[in-house]
């Protein structure tokens, strides 16, 4: 009884160790507080401050410690904050690094000013003029991103005006802060959102947008009203939201049934609560590696001292990038580099890929042949990996005949034979006839 009572103690202080560890993992994460210089005015854009600050992460407010407190002496006290998370967002381990690592999440704070939003789909969310007494309070933007892109996450905070206590009151998430894809292939782009459902703000709805951007051109891709269940009508086709999984969970992903070329860009989610809107981006990048050929193929049997043109065409690729190389490999197996030859302009396609081609000039006389042939390879490397083709060169009175050679050879024969005993046949026909006339002639004359 006495083992089982020892027993029961150590597991109670070993769930008690681990509930502690589990509600001590959240970070404190170092940031750079960044607003604009009083009394800056005019100009193409305002004049910014940044100070260092720290934000002690918790997901109970309760469980801020006075030890936590101590900042490090180069901290303005002004600029420690003490942020509570009921939803554990900021907890996330791509933001909480092991002791002593040198990849550190990036961390930015901002103030922000809540305002009723203009756009067309999500003004519905603040159709009262009256702003609530609870906007009444200091409110902070802020922006992580985690180590090696794991998690990106943007955040608006409320605190109450002079305070440091902030509340975590909107957040939007993603997990694919980079994305690639192949032509085709089904995409899924993260963004999650959750609201504090004690604030007032939330009791309007939400609004959500997916937006495109890609070298100065935008589109919109979804927009959806949650507060009226109606979506906007875009141009945009094959992209589609999980509504089920966005009212019940938040999650705000993009679904792209089909990955074309033109869908490569940056796109943005954004949430909107009345007064409030936080987003993320997410990179998308469409790689199809190029397919080679080879012309002309198979390659024409070669005279000794003949130069070969020879041709390899690389199509369907995307991105544009691509480097194109020639190889060849003697009998023994030993490979040289022939360089690049002769590199075309690049052409597009229909569907966005691209194709461009490389033109070699082979000497025969500088390379080793041998007996049993060699092989030239084309070798294109891109960003989708690296493809390769390949041909066999053989030189005539070297090469081994191949199946088909072997087969015209006998066809020839056949034909030759075919012909040889044609022309006796008639020779021999001829001289049978001549010699019958002149039998007959000489009959006569008898």
């Amino acid at each position: 009884m006495t083992n089982f009572s020892t027993i029961y103690k150590l597991f109670l202080v070993a769930v008690f160790c681990f509930i502690h560890a589990c509600s001590s993992s959240c970070p404190v994460l170092e940031c750079w507080y960044v607003q604009e210089k009083a009394g800056a005015r005019g100009g193409l854009s305002a004049a910014t401050s940044q100070e260092k600050s720290l934000l002690y992460i918790s997901t109970d407010a309760q469980s801020h410690s006075a030890s936590s407190q101590r900042a490090p002496s180069e901290i303005s006290p002004d600029r420690v904050y003490f942020v509570t998370d009921p939803a554990g967002t900021l907890c996330h381990h791509a933001l909480n690094p092991p002791r002593g690592s040198i990849n550190k999440p990036l961390c930015e704070v901002n103030p922000f000013l809540p305002q009723p939003s203009t756009l067309r789909w999500a003004a519905p969310l603040t159709d009262s003029a009256r702003s609530p007494i609870y906007l009444q309070a200091d409110w902070f933007s802020t922006s992580h991103q985690g180590v090696n892109k794991q998690l990106t996450v943007s955040s608006i905070m409320r605190a109450p005006t002079a305070t440091k206590e902030l509340d975590v009151i909107l957040s939007v998430t993603s997990k694919t802060v980079s994305v690639r894809s192949r032509l085709g292939e089904r995409v899924l782009l993260d963004c999650g959102f959750w609201a504090d459902p004690s604030t007032p703000l939330s009791e309007s709805g939400f609004a959500l947008e997916w937006r495109y951007q890609f070298r100065g051109n935008g589109r919109l891709v979804v927009a959806y009203n949650g507060k009226t269940d109606r979506l906007a009508e875009t141009q945009e086709k094959g992209a589609t939201l999980d509504f089920e999984a966005l009212h019940k969970r938040g999650n705000a992903s993009l679904i792209l049934q089909e990955a074309e070329v033109r869908h490569s860009g940056i796109y943005i989610c954004t949430v909107y609560l009345p007064y409030l809107v936080a987003q993320v981006t997410v990179e998308l990048e469409i790689v199809e590696p190029p397919s080679l050929s080879i012309y002309p193929s198979p390659l024409p049997l070669a005279v000794p001292g003949q130069i070969l043109t020879i041709q390899c065409e690389a199509s369907g690729f995307a991105p544009l990038s691509l480097d194109l190389s020639w190889q060849f490999k003697d009998a023994g197996g030993k490979i040289k580099p022939l360089g690049s030859g002769s590199v075309t302009g690049h052409k597009q396609a229909w569907d966005g890929t691209y194709s461009q081609s490389s033109r070699l000039e082979l000497d025969t006389t500088s390379l080793d042949l041998g007996r049993e042939g060699a092989e030239v390879t084309c070798v294109a490397a891109h960003l989708g990996g690296i493809r390769r083709a390949s041909r066999t060169l053989n030189v005539i009175g070297f090469s081994t005949p191949t199946i088909e050679d072997s087969m015209a050879m006998v066809g020839v024969a056949l034909a030759l034979y075919g012909l040889i005993k044609f022309v006796s046949w008639t020779l021999t026909s001829s001289g049978r006839k001549q010699s019958r006339n002149s039998d007959h002639k000489n009959c006569i004359v008898c």
